[in-house]
């Protein structure tokens, strides 16, 4: 028995002792392999699961080094169960491979002949796959690829792919580091480079030859992309979540790349350009007509040799269906969690694949690549009235009334005050609600019916500082780039998602020129269920090392100082 900080139990949790001196070493070792569940104050429940043994060992690590951390931090004696049970769920990953056979092409090929019998007998692999080979081996359709993965992945015995890639299109790309197309504030060119980091994510994705890379917001995610696509060379399709998205992806390519602006295509709603290079919006790609997806052509428009997917945990589901037949190209999928809150991380496992490089944010905070952060939730205790109204609400309603609570308005504009000057985002789901903050502070409004050019033109003051504040709609959750806001407000949001959490900060962590600390505010209604889907949506940030501070709207309006 040592006086480690973690108690590993035999029903899989993993209980973290947070105020020990060793719980931040702790917590980054077992991050590879286990899921946060729980994040009170002083104990941190962890889970392990099938999917997180198997995406830690398709990163590479082995049941040897992750018995090797329960061992080293535990303080009681580690169940023998379990640590067998660690060691045989990590052992099924690759059991079965999918490889090219030179005479029979794709093949399902067994390590264990009594693995393959055993799928084999699965009604769900019926049609799926031909002719037998032999004991060990099965010819497979190419365009059942997909959809075998995704069966064996529920049947327990997730395959190794190993069959490979078309080339695709030739098309040359490099990163331009010199700088050319990169100007500083003083009209000069700004050489610059891969970081360490990023260097890793793209040669564990090039190795790994298809998968995901979760880094933090602000930690460079298009410039792994990029990366990517210098090592391709090849014609590429990105799928972006917006139009503005598309845009700034479109910049950044023209600014860190060799490749010009004529090489670039947008294909969303308002373009349908394909070129060498197509940046397309998953919205047009999943829009129907009679029943049809129209736009489904542009999937076969070019010999496509690399597919990248920005924010992959935002994948709408037909876009997985039609990833299921993209399997024969390289596919990289770019995002700051692998939490997806309709629980189908296992089909970003099968179909984009399995997580090739993941960086703690913590770390990456600590070489200075994204801005310290400053977390507080600030409660507000609603008064009787509005208390009455809300225990007396039908469930349906009670989330909105607890998250609109008129008392928001006044804790915003302490806050904006607070901060006056400092580039700031108020935050939320509630339209009426936004518009009235807009009003009450002082502020412009961007939501979802604000046209793409108000947008970008409201973004691009922001950026150069003619306006210091913003309220915005949840289209501000994803893939806007807005190095300089270091204050965000978050007044409601969508019930307890943990992604949306993530991605919120996310949009503060650009490294600040001045190296100032972000502040995160959560703005909550106390005793409600407001209050609940606050501590679900922390999980993630507190699985980063990020914890949160209890702030009373009490004494806010008493004029407690900001943490810094």
């Amino acid at each position: 028995m040592t006086d480690g900080p973690l108690i590993v139990q035999s029903d899989k949790t993993l209980l973290l002792e947070v105020d020990h001196d060793q719980a931040e070493a702790c917590r980054r070792a077992i991050a590879p392999f286990a899921e946060l569940e729980r994040a009170p104050e002083h104990v941190h429940t962890y889970r392990l699961t099938p999917l997180g043994l198997w995406n830690a060992r398709a990163a590479g690590h082995d049941a040897e080094q992750v018995v090797n951390v329960l061992l080293d931090y535990s303080r009681y004696p580690v169940p023998h169960a379990l640590l067998v049970d660690i060691a045989e769920t990590m052992a099924r990953y690759g059991r079965l491979q999918l490889i090219q056979h030179p005479v029979h092409g794709l093949v399902l090929h067994a390590l264990d002949r009594a693995v393959m019998a055993e799928v084999l007998r699965s009604k769900r692999t019926t049609g799926l796959v031909g002719t037998r080979i032999d004991d060990t081996d099965v010819v497979v359709h190419p365009s059942e690829r997909g959809h075998l993965k995704q069966v064996l992945l529920k049947l327990g015995w997730p395959a190794e792919d190993l069959a490979g890639y078309v080339d695709g299109e030739a098309h040359a790309i490099a990163l331009d580091t010199s700088g050319e197309s990169n100007l500083g504030p003083d009209g000069q060119p700004k050489p610059w480079d891969l970081r360490p980091y990023q260097k890793q994510a793209v040669e564990g994705f090039w190795h790994g030859g298809s998968g995901v890379v979760v880094l933090p917001c602000g930690a460079g995610k298009t410039l792994v992309g990029a990366g990517a696509m210098a090592r391709s060379q090849t014609t590429t399709l990105i799928l972006v979540t917006n139009t503005v998205s598309a845009r700034q992806w479109r910049d950044e390519l023209v600014k860190r790349t060799t490749l010009t602006a004529d090489e670039i295509g947008e294909y969303s709603g308002a373009r349908k350009e394909i070129k060498p290079v197509t940046i397309a919006t998953y919205q047009v790609l999943t829009t129907k007509r009679k029943g049809v997806y129209t736009h489904l052509e542009l999937l076969d428009a070019r010999d496509w040799g690399l597919v990248l997917y920005d924010e992959v945990h935002l994948l709408p589901a037909p876009i997985f269906r039609m990833t299921a037949d993209l399997q024969a190209r390289r596919r990289l999928g770019l995002t700051a969690t692998l939490v997806r809150e309709d629980g189908r991380e296992d089909e970003v496992f099968s179909l984009i694949g399995p997580k090739r490089f993941d960086a703690p944010w913590k770390d990456i905070e600590a070489q200075g690549y994204i801005a310290p952060a400053d977390c507080v939730e600030v409660r507000l205790t609603l008064p009787e009235r509005d208390r009455m109204l809300y225990a007396t609400a039908e469930p349906e309603d009670k989330y909105r009334l607890a998250a609109t609570a008129p008392g928001k308005n006044r804790v915003v504009e302490q806050l904006v005050a607070r901060h006056e000057g400092e580039p700031t985002l108020v935050i939320g789901q509630y339209i009426d609600q936004l518009e009235e903050l807009a009003d009450h502070i002082g502020a412009d409004l961007i939501t979802g019916s604000t046209s793409v050019t108000e947008r970008q033109r409201l973004y691009d003051a922001f950026r150069a500082g003619e306006i210091t504040k913003l309220v915005v709609s949840k289209v501000a959750n994803f893939s806007i780039d807005l190095p300089e806001a270091s204050v965000a407000i978050q007044v409601s949001g969508s019930f307890g998602s943990r992604q949306e959490e993530a991605q919120r900060l996310g949009r503060l962590l650009r490294p600040k020129g001045d190296g100032r600390t972000a502040h995160f505010y959560a703005v909550i209604a106390r005793d409600t269920v407001d209050q609940d889907f606050a501590a679900h949506r922390q999980r993630f940030l507190a699985e980063q090392g990020y914890a949160y501070t209890i702030l009373d709207a009490e004494d806010l309006a008493a004029g407690e100082p900001a943490a810094d």
